[in-house]
């Protein structure tokens, strides 16, 4: 799919035909939490993090509730309880779905995160999502000069410019690699920013215009 051809209100099905859009929308605030893999202890934190920021839209880039069998138990892992506190921002969250999450954690979410990929557009900005195990940066699909490719997956953090296109990765809040902390990521201000949970700033690339 050619993401260049795409209108300003054009509604896009996911391969789950799920959640996939495109809002028109201006002056936003977006927090963007990845693979929290079932941490209720890091989730609470990032959520600490929305209160603060009060963010217009909170995007989950994945993996929100299975640690699975490759990563060890992250601190705090309560599922269900990942569930409940999810669901208070539901009217707020775009999720997609990640190598680790099933349709039995869909049960018990309330928003949805079936979907293998979104396409949000933001301060005319587009913003292509997907977690980033069935479309890495190195595969990113035609998107239109200046759009955002959004991925975790890695749990390494990225803010990067590359071939006209952006790269971002919040990398992960609960089981981090690469020797980087716990990390969220956030848009303000045309800037995407990677930061931890002291405030410290991890990446970050400012968006020209």
């Amino acid at each position: 799919m050619d993401f260049k051809q795409l209108g300003r209100q054009a509604i896009i099905s996911t391969s789950k035909e799920k959640n996939s859009l495109i809002s028109n929308a201006s002056n936003m605030k977006i927090i963007f939490i990845s693979d929290i893999h079932g941490s209720a202890t890091f989730l609470e934190k990032a959520l600490a993090v929305v209160e603060s920021e009060k963010p217009d839209q909170i995007i989950l880039v994945g993996d929100a509730m299975y640690h699975g069998p490759r990563n060890p138990l992250p601190e705090g892992y309560a599922p269900a309880k990942v569930a409940s506190l999810l669901n208070n921002y539901k009217d707020r969250i775009i999720a997609v779905r990640g190598n680790c999450d099933s349709e039995v954690d869909q049960m018990l979410l309330e928003f949805p995160m079936m979907g293998d990929y979104a396409v949000y557009q933001a301060e005319g900005i587009y913003f292509y999502i997907t977690h980033g195990h069935l479309a890495s940066p190195e595969q990113a699909p035609a998107l239109k000069a200046g759009s955002i490719f959004v991925s975790g997956h890695t749990h390494i953090p990225v803010a990067t410019k590359e071939k006209g296109l952006y790269f971002f990765n919040p990398g992960s809040i609960a089981l981090p690699k690469g020797g980087f902390a716990p990390s969220y990521g956030i848009f303000d201000q045309n800037q995407l920013i990677v930061k931890d949970f002291e405030g410290n700033v991890i990446k970050s690339v400012e968006i020209e215009k």
